[in-house]
């Protein structure tokens, strides 16, 4: 199995060539964090991932997490160690505020880390992600008293974090949920209720777990807007600190899953646990929000990552692997030696390259949008995060699966065979397309919630400003034409099935909604494609660059080869709904049926 080689040669390339991290460098408070610091900083964490976590990974998924006899959850060989070690080096805390302790530095910087953790270890990387989606929403919420006694320690990692939304009867339907929070008389709330899927819900890695749970108090509003969020410690806390006893939180069961098998994913039981509100009461989808935009942009970056890892081994394979022979070849050759295989391989690498830059960008704009001292600028990336956030999470993940399972393609049978570990990468990152809202919830947010911004000028003006590269492809030479003409007629399509959802998506939402993944996924292509050709046009002045001389073969296979692809989607993008409810279930089935007995 292939050790794994942390890529902060093209992290850093991104950064300091395309996506614009200087204007995040010159933010009030980020002033330490200069590209040179952030560049030591991110090479030192992926020699630690490459040394300490990556290789948990194996024992992660053939060992998993497990339920014991008392109750407890025990994590895989080597996970409680290399956690330890997590929080001793600190790289948790990097993207946190120092005044809980943290290192204060951008979230862009935050998923960098996060890309390099979860590139080592998909099922450990959890952990620290989740407890950072728990503290975004007590920074955003919390009191300065509870600030003050859970922050700290959750920063350090020497507490962990979890969201407990989902419950069996409630998945997506959040506003289904039954879990009671009844107030007693000391200000405290009993909550009773189960939640299911609960990732790290419980574990041997930390020595407290603060659960955020989702309940609902006797006399609130029915539906979403009577939610309210808690906080429910696994273990209740002393005055002066220390963990005292037990609180009424207890894991009825792991469950056992197609993949990530090192993260305990928990159905939880609370009976009558005692509960603090976070903020007021029916603020609880409000906040929850922090926390799921969050790991919305995070799980986004876990199908770049895992496809990161699952594409080097398939090039170590593809290197060593001798079978049959390349034409002009005078003996049995490496398979990376024939064509399609080299098809395969480098439509893993353009797309992982476009994939790694929307990330970036994003998180970018979730910087700006907090930390820059113009209002107007802020609003304004605010806007872009909002329209490139569920983007990056769907289409991030969507190719996650497909270039894992190119990956796996690459090795032949043996990536069938589990021993091989191929087969790992493309179980583990199924889950990301489905849980912090499934792929079609994405595309029904870009089209219903993000699209409708000042009456779609955000998506206009963004379109406009991808166009603006144009100049400059037209007078890079000859090497450029071709990404230069499809760039310009993937936005072309772009803009033409924007401006098709809006004058629509008003009269007939069903028909805005049957196309809008198709349409998300135009949008994933066409940024992909202009962020490559960034990075191509950069690379011109780097000679003897390793990473910049690879930016315009990249961007060109990209551009000739997988670009292409969004003017094949517009038909389904603006086909309408007509044929899609054109049969009810019970014909859909009769369907079935009868072509069975053909």
């Amino acid at each position: 199995m292939t050790e794994f080689r942390p890529p902060v040669a093209d992290l850093a390339y991104a950064l300091k060539h395309v996506v614009g991290y200087d204007q995040v460098a010159e933010l009030p408070g980020f002033e330490h964090a200069d590209f040179d610091t952030v560049t030591e900083i991110l090479e030192e964490v992926g020699g630690f991932m490459a040394e300490v976590v990556a290789p948990t990974n194996r024992a992660g998924d053939v060992e998993g997490a497990r339920l014991n006899a008392d109750g407890t959850v025990t994590t895989p060989t080597g996970f409680k160690e290399a956690y330890s070690a997590y929080v001793d080096a600190g790289w948790g805390s990097v993207p946190l505020p120092e005044e809980f302790g943290g290192g204060g530095f951008p979230r862009t910087i935050g998923l960098a880390i996060q890309e390099l953790t979860t590139t080592a270890n998909m099922a450990f990387a959890l952990a620290p992600l989740l407890t950072q989606g728990a503290i975004e929403a007590l920074l955003h919420y919390g009191s300065d008293e509870q600030k003050q006694a859970w922050l700290p320690k959750m920063v350090s990692g020497e507490w962990a974090g979890t969201m407990n939304l989902t419950e069996p009867h409630a998945g997506s339907d959040v506003g289904a949920l039954t879990t009671k929070a009844v107030k007693r008389a000391d200000g405290t709330y009993g909550i009773t209720g189960q939640k299911i899927y609960i990732t790290f819900g419980d574990h041997d890695l930390s020595e407290q777990i603060v659960h955020l749970v989702l309940a609902r108090t006797p006399d609130a509003p029915a539906g979403t807007k009577g939610i309210s969020i808690f906080i429910v410690p696994k273990f209740l806390v002393n005055d002066d600190g220390s963990l005292g006893e037990r609180n009424g939180v207890h894991t009825l069961g792991v469950e056992h899953k197609m993949g990530i098998h090192g993260s305990p994913t928990c159905v939880l039981s609370y009976e009558d646990a005692t509960g603090y509100l976070v903020g007021d009461e029916n603020l609880g989808m409000r906040i929850m929000f922090v926390m799921m935009n969050s790991a919305r942009l995070s799980v986004g970056m876990q199908g770049l990552a895992v496809a990161e890892r699952a594409y080097q081994q398939s090039l170590e394979f593809a290197k060593e692997r001798i079978q049959g022979r390349a034409i002009g070849a005078t003996q049995d050759s490496p398979i990376i030696d024939f064509p399609d295989v080299r098809r395969m391989l480098v439509t893993q690498k353009a797309y992982i390259a476009a994939l790694r830059r929307m990330m970036l960008l994003n998180a970018v704009h979730v910087d700006l949008s907090t930390h820059h001292p113009d209002a107007a600028a802020r609003a304004r990336a605010d806007e872009i995060a909002g329209l490139l956030t569920p983007i990056c999470k769907s289409f991030g993940t969507d190719l996650g699966n497909e270039l894992t399972s190119l990956a796996l393609q690459v090795h032949g049978g043996m990536g069938f065979i589990e021993e091989t570990g191929a087969a790992q990468h493309y179980r583990d990152v199924r889950i990301a397309a489905i849980y912090e809202g499934t792929n079609g919830i994405q595309a029904a947010d870009l089209v219903g919630r993000k699209l409708g911004v000042r009456g779609g000028a955000s998506f206009l003006e963004f379109i406009a400003s991808m166009r603006e590269l144009d100049g400059e492809l037209a007078g890079a030479g000859d090497d450029f034409a071709s990404i230069r003409a499809q760039l310009s007629a993937g936005l072309d399509v772009l803009e033409q099935t924007t401006r098709w959802m809006l004058r629509i998506g008003a009269a007939d939402p069903n028909s805005a909604l049957a196309g809008s993944s198709p349409y998300l996924r135009i949008w994933g292509l066409v940024v992909g494609g202009w962020l490559l050709a960034k990075s191509a046009l950069a690379a011109r002045d780097l000679d003897g660059d390793s990473v910049a001389a690879a930016q315009l073969p990249l961007a060109r296979f990209y551009a000739e080869q997988l670009l292409p692809a969004a003017s094949g989607l517009v038909g389904a993008a603006t086909a309408g709904s007509r044929d899609l409810f054109a049969l009810d279930a019970d014909a859909l089935g009769d369907v079935v049926r009868r072509t069975a007995r053909v």
